[in-house]
C-alpha cells in the first residue's frame, strides 16, 4: 500500500468494519499497516485504529471479562448468541494486538509518532473506564484499566530510552486525581520490576523514573479530590482513589522504592533539592526518610549541604533527634562552601540552625571563630554575607562577645584555637578571639572593611537580615562599583621607573622622566 493511497484506504475499511461483522478481516490490514515503518503511513494507522477500537469500545462489541484464548474459537460456535460471542472475543485480541503494539510506538524514532501514540492509549484508557472489559468484583468497585495503564507507565519508564519528551507530555494526565493514583502504584511496579530484571540498571531509566515521580504532586486537602479522568455518575467512600489518605500512601511506596536503590550522584542531589518542600510534606510518615537523610548527610560536599533542608524538616517539624547534628554541621564549614553552587541555601539552613538561643556558648563560638577563620580567604561577596553573619550570631549569644571584647583576659602569644579539631567542643574556640575581622578592615574592598568594622561598635541593634545578601554575586559587586557617581579615592604608590633593567642613564629612563 503506498503512503499516499493509506489515508482514504484505511478510512474506507474502517468505515466498512464499522458497518458489518462480515467485514471484520479487514481488521487485519488495517493493524497490517500499524506495523509500518514510514512515519506517514504510521500516523494514518494509528488514527484509524483510534477510530475504530474508540468506536467498538463505546458500542460494546469487545468481549467483556476473562479472555479466552483464540484456540478456544476454532471449535466454532452454534447459534447467533454463539456467533455474536466469538465475534467479540475475536474483535478483542485484535484491540490487544493494537494495544501492544501501541506500546511499542511510545519509543518509536519519531517524536511525533509517540505522542499520537500516547494520546491514543490514554483514550482507550477513558472509554475502558467508561466501558470496563471486566466485571466489577464488588458492589461499588472504581473499574480502572490497570493493566493497560500499567503499560503505558511501564513505555514511559523504558530502561534504555531518554523519554523526557514523552514525559512531558505525560504531565497534563497528572492533573486527574485517579491518573495521579494510579501513575503511583504503576510507577513504584516498574521500578521494582526492572530493578529485578537487571544487575545493572542503565542511567537513563533512573532518569526517566525520577522525572515521572518529581512531576507528581499531591493535593494538600481531601477535598480537592474531584477532578477525574475516567468520568463517573456516581462516587462511593469505597474507592481508594478518592481519598487523600490512600494517595499519601501510594506518595510514600513511590518515593521509598526509588530511593532504596543506589542512585547516580546528580540524581541524589535533584531528590535532595526536592525532599523538603515536595516530597516530605505529602509522606504519610516522613520519618521513614531519616535513613535516606542521615545517609546523604553522611557523603559530604554538596549532598550533604541538600540533606540539610530535609533533617531540619524533620527536626523541626517530627521532633526528630540527632545527636551528632551539629558536629557534622561544623565539619561542613570548608574554604569550598563560599563556591559551591548551594551556598545560599547552606548559610540560610545555618542561620536558623543557629538561632537558638538554648545553645551552648561553646558550640556558637566554635560556628563564629571557624567561619572568621574561613573568611581571611573568601572573595569579597562570600565576605559581604559572612561578616553580618557572624555579628549576628554575638548579637543572639552575649555570652560569646568574649571573641571581640576581653577586659581582663591574658595576652596571647598565638591563637589557641584548633582550626583541624573536628569537634567543635574541642577545639577552644571560646578561648581565642576574632582577631581576623580586624585583619579585614583593612580589606581592599571598602565595602568589605566597612562590614568588618561593625564589629567594633557596640552590638546592641537589631540583627542585620542576611537574606538579601545570600544570592549576592561577584558580577553584583562589580556593576554597583560602575554606577556609583563618584568613585571612592584609593591610596596609590607610585615609584618612578629608574632605567631599563635598573639602569639610571638609559633612554628609558630619560623618557619616564619626561612624562
Amino acid at each position: 500500500m503506498e503512503p499516499a493511497d493509506s489515508r482514504p484506504a484505511l478510512g474506507r475499511l474502517v468505515e466498512a468494519v464499522l458497518a458489518s461483522r462480515g467485514e471484520a478481516n479487514a481488521v487485519f490490514d488495517i493493524l497490517a499497516v500499524l506495523q509500518a515503518e514510514d512515519e506517514e503511513d504510521l500516523d494514518v494507522a494509528v488514527r484509524a485504529c483510534s477510530r475504530l477500537f474508540g468506536a467498538l469500545l463505546e458500542r460494546g462489541e469487545l468481549f467483556v471479562g476473562p479472555l479466552p484464548s483464540e484456540e478456544t474459537l476454532l471449535a466454532g460456535a452454534q447459534g447467533a448468541k454463539g456467533a455474536t460471542r466469538t465475534y467479540k472475543v475475536w474483535m478483542r485480541h485484535r484491540y490487544c494486538s493494537c494495544c501492544r503494539r501501541l506500546r511499542e510506538l511510545l519509543g518509536h524514532r519519531s517524536f511525533q509518532v509517540q505522542e499520537l501514540a500516547l494520546g491514543t492509549l490514554m483514550k482507550f484508557i477513558q472509554l475502558e473506564g467508561l466501558h470496563p472489559l471486566e466485571r466489577p468484583k464488588w458492589e461499588g468497585n472504581y473499574l480502572f484499566p490497570r493493566e493497560l495503564f500499567k503499560s503505558v507507565v511501564a513505555g514511559l519508564l523504558a530502561p534504555e530510552d531518554d523519554r523526557s519528551l514523552l514525559l512531558s507530555c505525560f504531565r497534563e494526565y497528572l492533573e486527574y486525581d485517579d491518573i495521579r493514583y494510579h501513575t503511583m502504584q504503576a510507577a513504584a511496579d516498574t521500578v521494582a520490576r526492572v530493578t529485578d530484571q537487571h544487575l545493572e540498571v542503565p542511567p537513563s531509566f533512573w532518569e526517566n523514573a525520577f522525572m515521572l515521580l518529581s512531576a507528581v504532586s499531591l493535593p494538600c486537602q481531601e477535598r480537592h479530590i474531584f477532578n477525574f479522568y475516567v468520568k463517573r455518575e456516581e462516587s462511593s467512600d469505597k474507592w481508594k482513589v478518592a481519598h487523600l489518605k490512600e494517595h499519601r500512601k501510594a506518595f510514600q511506596v513511590m518515593w521509598l522504592g526509588f530511593l532504596k536503590h543506589k542512585l547516580p550522584i546528580g540524581l541524589y542531589k535533584k531528590v535532595l533539592v526536592l525532599m523538603h518542600d515536595h516530597i516530605l510534606p505529602h509522606l504519610a510518615q516522613p520519618t521513614l526518610m531519616l535513613d535516606f537523610l542521615t545517609s546523604a548527610y553522611d557523603v559530604g560536599g554538596a549532598v550533604s549541604l541538600l540533606a540539610l533542608n530535609g533533617l531540619f524538616v524533620l527536626m523541626h517539624k517530627h521532633n526528630l533527634e540527632y545527636p551528632d547534628f551539629y558536629r557534622k554541621l561544623y565539619s561542613l564549614l570548608e574554604p569550598s562552601i563560599f563556591h559551591v553552587k548551594y551556598r545560599a541555601r547552606f548559610f540560610h539552613l545555618v542561620d536558623l540552625f543557629l538561632s537558638s538561643s538554648h545553645l551552648p556558648a561553646y558550640l556558637v563560638a566554635a560556628f563564629a571563630k571557624r567561619l572568621s577563620h574561613l573568611a581571611v580567604t573568601a572573595p569579597p561577596e562570600a565576605l559581604l554575607m559572612v561578616l553580618p553573619f557572624i555579628c549576628n550570631l554575638l548579637r543572639r549569644h552575649p555570652a560569646c562577645r568574649v571573641l571581640v571584647h576581653r577586659p581582663r583576659g591574658p595576652e596571647l602569644d598565638a591563637d589557641p584555637y584548633d582550626p583541624k579539631e573536628e569537634d567543635p567542643a574541642k577545639s577552644r574556640a571560646l578561648e581565642s578571639s576574632l582577631w581576623e575581622l580586624q585583619a579585614l578592615q583593612q580589606h581592599y574592598h571598602p565595602e568589605v572593611s566597612r562590614a568588618a568594622r561593625a564589629i567594633n561598635q557596640e552590638l546592641t541593634i537589631p540583627e542585620v537580615s542576611i537574606a538579601p545578601l545570600l544570592e549576592l554575586t561577584a558580577y553584583e559587586i562589580f556593576e554597583s562599583d560602575l554606577k556609583k557617581e563618584e568613585p571612592v579615592p584609593l591610596p596609590l604608590e607610585f615609584v618612578p621607573a629608574q632605567g631599563l633593567l635598573g639602569r639610571p642613564d638609559s633612554l628609558c629612563a630619560q623618557l619616564f622622566a619626561l612624562s
